[in-house]
């Protein structure tokens, strides 16, 4: 098989939660165990840094990995799902596995894992701590990929755990209650590891401190006492941050969102310089040599490890944008940004997966836009005539494209240059963007 009729096996041949929804999903770690016993433990050859939650992992993970590659490390960086590229998954210092590496992988373990049918995600994973082995990485940032007590990634032992948050998502896996799902999502921290809580609730909070407890781990509540006091948009499409102890500075990635994840990156940095992680590599161990260092990865987190969807400026006439924010948590922040957007006129291109609480986004879609309802190229995805037949029923009008593609061409020519373009309401949504429209 060449790339291209290998990454067509694995997503067409294995359960795939991203591409058939609830079917695609296996629960339980038997498989992965089995795996990961085959390959000789391969995560047991490099540090990890674990990072779950509901919104904000992939920036949280990226950032991290910024950093750490800035500080001289070499980073495995394992996050799902991709955009364009299955590649994009797995990543050494920023570079995607290569499809050689792939294609050798499926072909040579085929005959053991078929037996075992995995899940596509089970078969992803063991690929990527395999590659992160053999490419001798120091550390690897590690993103759950759903829940995370049965996620097949909890094998590893990290450095520390990282749960970003907690909001409404994948209920019909994680319960129906944020206190059911933070149960689930806390099932990553380990006995005496350390874990930061990027931001907490009242139903919340209670779940990781009795966790904690029970496992004997340092929590820390990035949200009790947060490093960046103010965050700005800046005119770049940057983002401006006023914290409390570095001084001001600018970081790439344009969401308002990314104050919060900051902030658990800042947290959770802290640690690992407790542990001499960070401080390992900052010579001269000064301040300012590690605010350097510091403004130097978040100034460039998309080149050092190919990160895009978080409120990607794709052109300024019309300024248009396209962001991967997918559930109601993620679209409270997004919302306010888009609302908030000096432009002539909005035009949203917007589509959504059919296990989402659309209604609710719905109602936070700004009623001046001009909207073009559609669909991505997978089948989960919400029909364009169901996405505007609910639309219309709360107030936002438009018209619905079967493919992505045509969603865009008609928003470009009937937006003048003083007007701004959204595209986004689903990773798949973006991801069609940026495969099919640039």
């Amino acid at each position: 098989m060449n790339y291209q009729e290998t990454c067509e096996y694995l997503y067409h041949q294995m359960p795939m939660f991203e591409r058939q929804g609830a079917s695609g999903y296996k629960e339980g770690l038997s498989n992965t165990l089995a795996l990961d016993d085959h390959f000789g433990h391969p995560h047991r050859h490099f540090d990890t840094i674990h990072v779950g939650g509901t919104n904000g992992k992939g920036s949280v993970s990226h950032t991290l990995a910024a950093f750490l590659q800035q500080c001289g490390y070499k980073v495995g960086l394992y996050t799902s799902p991709h955009l364009v590229d299955f590649r994009e998954r797995i990543r050494v210092n920023g570079v995607m596995i290569s499809e050689e590496y792939v294609v050798n992988f499926v072909e040579k373990e085929r005959s053991f894992f078929e037996p075992l049918s995995p899940s596509f995600f089970e078969v992803t994973t063991a690929m990527a701590f395999k590659y992160f082995s053999d490419k001798q990485v120091d550390i690897a940032v590690v993103e759950v990929g759903l829940g995370g007590r049965l996620d097949c990634t909890n094998i590893i032992t990290p450095l520390v755990s990282v749960i970003t948050n907690i909001s409404f998502d994948h209920t019909q896996f994680l319960g129906d209650t944020l206190a059911k799902i933070a149960s689930e999502k806390a099932g990553i921290i380990k006995p005496s590891i350390p874990v930061v809580i990027g931001e907490s609730s009242e139903e919340t909070r209670p779940v990781f401190e009795a966790k904690a407890k029970e496992t004997k781990s340092f929590i820390c509540f990035a949200d009790d006492n947060p490093e960046v006091r103010e965050a700005m948009p800046l005119p770049n499409g940057h983002m401006q941050y006023i914290t409390e102890h570095w001084g001001t500075l600018t970081g790439e990635l344009g969401g308002i969102y990314q104050q919060k994840n900051l902030n658990t990156v800042f947290a959770t940095l802290k640690i690992l310089a407790e542990q001499g992680i960070v401080s390992k590599c900052t010579t001269p161990k000064s301040q300012e040599h590690f605010r350097e260092e510091l403004s130097e990865a978040l100034n460039n987190i998309c080149s050092k490890t190919g990160l895009s969807g978080r409120w990607q400026i794709i052109k300024t006439a019309p300024y248009t944008v396209c962001d991967t924010g997918h559930n109601v948590g993620g679209w409270i922040y997004l919302s306010k940004q888009i609302a908030n957007v000096n432009c002539q006129k909005k035009h949203i291109v917007f589509g959504m997966v059919d296990d989402k609480d659309i209604n609710k986004v719905l109602e936070m879609l700004p009623q001046d836009g001009k909207y073009y309802f559609t669909q991505a190229s997978t089948k989960r995805a919400l029909q364009a005539d169901v996405v505007k037949t609910l639309a219309v029923q709360r107030g936002l009008f438009g018209e619905s494209y079967p493919s992505v593609t045509e969603a865009y061409k008609a928003a470009s020519e009937a937006a003048s240059p003083q007007d701004f373009i959204f595209i986004g309401g689903s990773s798949y949504i973006v991801g069609d963007f940026l495969k099919n429209c640039l």
